[in-house]
């Protein structure tokens, strides 16, 4: 099951928010159609009989997450193109919630780096409050999955040494286009493309640490919440960004998240 999260573009409800299913074949968007639910879906939502074209909505980020919690250098493909050495345990840094965009939203340029690079990546939400998850229980707390690109301004990282600044800025996050509830995500690919010409691709299955031991580790640390979201690392071939530029993270059995570069105003 596909869940986003929309606000509706004309008619009566317009500018409303909500969650809904979608249904459809996702590489022909006319067929898709999204019917809105009525409250949470991690509680008991009921549909509302409401449905739209997916011309009709605009997509959100599916999920407001309280935290983000990313994995750094988790295929080492990625690890060794920017000569780093890999982690022997998973490597976890903080994106905060206002990087947090939707699908079509712009991924505006900071004005104090100059080498902005995309990073594609599997991400997972949380479905439950959880804390120290045995490895065999994570599937019990993921909601689901949906793609996302860990922006990063690279130069910054390397110069500050640390990654608050470099991977936390405003619109570092793209999250979208919706999430896909019942997906096995042991061996998923995963693209990027930069004005449709494909710079990355991998595979989930060549992570140093796979899902449930990632989220074993992080749960060990602290409480993850319903809606957290975990980013999962980047197979090779991140690369820069320009103001213009269109890029787009693709993910097998989920979709396609598309943003645009542009000059902060």
């Amino acid at each position: 099951m596909r869940i986003a999260r929309f606000s509706v573009r004309e008619g009566a409800a317009a500018g409303s928010v909500s969650f809904g299913i979608v249904e459809g074949d996702s590489t022909q968007p006319e067929s898709l159609r999204v019917h809105a639910i009525a409250g949470h879906p991690f509680g008991d939502a009921q549909p509302t009989g409401e449905v739209y074209q997916l011309d009709q909505v605009r997509l959100l980020s599916p999920m407001l997450p309280s935290k983000i919690v990313a994995v750094g250098r988790n295929y080492a493909a990625h690890a060794a193109e920017l000569g780093n050495e890999v982690p022997e345990v998973p490597l976890t840094f903080f994106k905060p919630n206002t990087a947090v965009i939707g699908p079509t939203e712009s991924i505006a340029y900071p004005p104090f780096s100059s080498d902005v690079q995309h990073e594609a990546e599997l991400a997972v939400v949380i479905g439950r409050m959880c804390r120290e998850v045995p490895v065999e229980r994570v599937p019990e707390v993921v909601f689901g999955y949906t793609c996302a690109n860990d922006v990063t301004a690279r130069d910054i990282q390397q110069r500050e040494g640390q990654w608050a600044r470099a991977k936390g800025f405003d619109t570092s996050c793209p999250l979208g286009p919706w999430i896909e509830t019942q997906l096995d995500p042991a061996d998923l690919a995963v693209t990027c493309t930069v004005n449709g010409e494909l710079r990355q691709t991998g595979r989930t299955s060549l992570m140093l640490h796979g899902i449930p031991e990632l989220i074993a580790h992080i749960s060990e640390a602290m409480t993850l919440l319903p809606g957290d979201v975990i980013l999962t690392g980047t197979p090779a071939g991140v690369g820069p960004l320009n103001v213009g530029d269109e890029v787009a993270v693709s993910i097998e059995g989920i979709g396609t998240l598309t943003n645009r570069v542009i000059k902060r105003g």
